[in-house]
């Protein structure tokens, strides 16, 4: 293939940006050829999205140029991009949950009517069936099946991000962005998505994904740009690398992609005890959300919970950590050493020694508009390292924040960053750092690793068993098989509210864990069916 600037379908060429006194991006360059998949991988905050924001519109570079098809553009907002053949979907999807699939598909692009072509387009009403008719063709077109009549928030992740690339190709792109796009999917999803994403390659799309996901890379990209502190740091053919070869040029060191967790060697008495927790359906469902949910986590050993996500782990968790909130609950009692805490609120249950790692951290983690030491301080505000006689310890927050933030590396390391202006991984990372201050008795784990790098991943991962070696119960509720398989000593697998799985790691396989989370129940071996 030539390398003429036309070869290009996209070309960065010495991008720079800068934030106040950050540098995000240093003098970036790259290209990307027209009808590939283009993986795009490096730590948390190692100037991925940034990048990816210039190419889409949301920043606007310092320095440098963006240069599609062989012309030079300069973009002032995502709309001169859109119209230039560019469509990004967002870690964290842009959806209006209440409305249908197919008002958040051309939301801003609504077409009128022909026939009232003279019109202000104000004044134009929507023509839906002609929406309809495009969108159906699309959907036909790339094989990604929508309902479109039912609200968003009542449709899967995986199916939410279908939405979301819909919106793109409505809209005519021609360059797709995804960041982070398996981030909340489940294995069979992530498998439609890049099959889907395939589809799109054949039909002459041009396709950048970033991801942490260093097997995603290996099995579906053509090539490969690492970035490594704001700069790229190597672009590779993807069937000329491994995924230890990119993970050694995204951290600058040799890392180790999978750690060997010995079995636990001191259980000990039972953290928490789960005993027929029931919680009944929304909106009069005979269906039960959670149907006799029992189990223990013995201090010392982590717990492992699998399932598809939306079989009942989120309503485990909030029964959990916010048992007084949960309206719903038919059954069933929650006890955390020998406590009753059916009914206490989430700041007593803390106190008893629980650490939480939220499934949502946008939700339940983080104070997105306030900076990095007050995040920090979230439920430690009133302990009494941080509080005297009801007065905060200035001083102490702030050597306790630098410290951590140092030691969990998160990026930039300046606490009077606002906690949504860091990247998703380094939000993971100080949540993370947030939680291990408690020095947890019993730590309540959800989707850890969600969204972070290889090299954070290793020291997530440490850091779990760490606890558990110190004496922590652990439970750990995952959506990626090879994290529960790797750390759990014992893991339960969730199917539609119930329990229907119960294996010990040296006698299970994920393809046992697949089969149950599917709800094939008929597998060998040492797992059953939870009654």
């Amino acid at each position: 293939m030539s390398d003429s600037p036309s070869s290009y379908a996209v070309e960065l060429s010495g991008l720079t940006k800068v934030f106040d006194t950050v540098i995000a991006n240093d003098n970036v360059n790259f290209k990307v050829r027209p009808g590939t998949i283009h993986g795009i991988v490096g730590e948390n905050g190692a100037g991925k999205s940034t990048a990816m924001k210039m190419l889409y519109g949301v920043y606007r570079p310092t320095s440098g140029a963006i240069i599609l098809n062989g012309k030079k553009c300069d973009f002032s907002s995502p709309l001169d991009a859109i119209k230039s053949g560019i469509g990004m979907v967002h870690q964290h999807f842009m959806l209006a949950g209440p409305y249908s699939a197919l008002d958040n598909i051309i939301l801003g692009a609504e077409p009128g009517y022909d026939s009232l072509k003279w019109m202000p387009k104000l004044l134009n009403p929507i023509s839906r069936k002609k929406a309809r008719q495009k969108i159906e063709r699309l959907v036909e077109q790339y094989g990604l099946s929508v309902d479109l009549d039912v609200a968003v928030e009542d449709l899967p992740v995986g199916v939410q991000q279908r939405i979301e690339i819909l919106k793109l190709l409505y809209r005519d792109a021609r360059i797709l962005i995804l960041d982070e796009p398996t981030a909340v999917l489940t294995p069979q999803e992530t498998n439609d998505l890049f099959l889907n994403l395939k589809r799109l390659k054949n039909e002459g799309k041009t396709i950048l994904v970033i991801t942490h996901k260093l097997k995603e890379v290996i099995g579906f990209t053509d090539r490969v740009t690492v970035f490594r502190a704001g700069k790229v740091t190597g672009e590779v053919e993807t069937s000329e690398t491994n995924a230890q070869e990119l993970a050694g040029l995204m951290v600058g060191r040799k890392i180790s992609l999978q750690i060997d967790v010995p079995m636990a060697e001191n259980v000990g008495r039972p953290v928490l005890a789960v005993k027929g927790l029931t919680l009944r359906g929304m909106r009069g469902s005979a269906r039960h959300r959670l149907f006799d949910v029992t189990f223990e986590v013995y201090s010392g050993e982590i717990v492992g919970i699998a399932g598809v996500e939306g079989n009942g782990q989120s309503q485990l968790l909030q029964a959990l950590v916010h048992p007084n909130e949960s309206a719903c609950r038919s059954a069933g009692l929650v006890k955390i050493f020998d406590s009753d805490v059916t009914e206490m609120g989430a700041e007593k249950i803390k106190a008893l020694g629980v650490g939480f790692i939220p499934e949502d951290r946008h939700k339940e983690g983080l104070l997105l508009s306030r900076p990095l030491n007050e995040n920090f301080l979230l439920g430690l505000q009133r302990t009494v390292h941080f509080s005297r006689f009801g007065l905060l310890a200035n001083k102490r927050v702030i050597e306790r924040t630098k410290a951590a933030i140092n030691e969990y590396d998160v990026r930039p390391g300046v606490i009077s960053a606002t906690s949504g202006s860091l990247s998703g991984g380094n939000q993971q990372k100080l949540i993370i750092a947030r939680e291990f201050e408690r020095n947890p008795k019993l730590l309540i784990a959800a989707q850890p690793t969600r969204g972070v790098d290889v090299g954070a991943i290793e020291f997530i991962h440490r850091n779990i068993v760490k606890a558990r070696d110190e004496g922590a119960a652990v439970l750990l509720i995952s959506s990626e098989l090879d994290e529960i398989v790797t750390l759990s000593d014992r893991i339960y697998v969730m199917y539609e509210g119930q329990l229907v799985g119960h294996y010990s790691r040296e006698t299970c396989t994920e393809k046992d864990l697949g089969l149950r989370m599917a709800g094939h129940f008929g597998v060998e071996g040492s797992a059953s069916k939870v009654e």
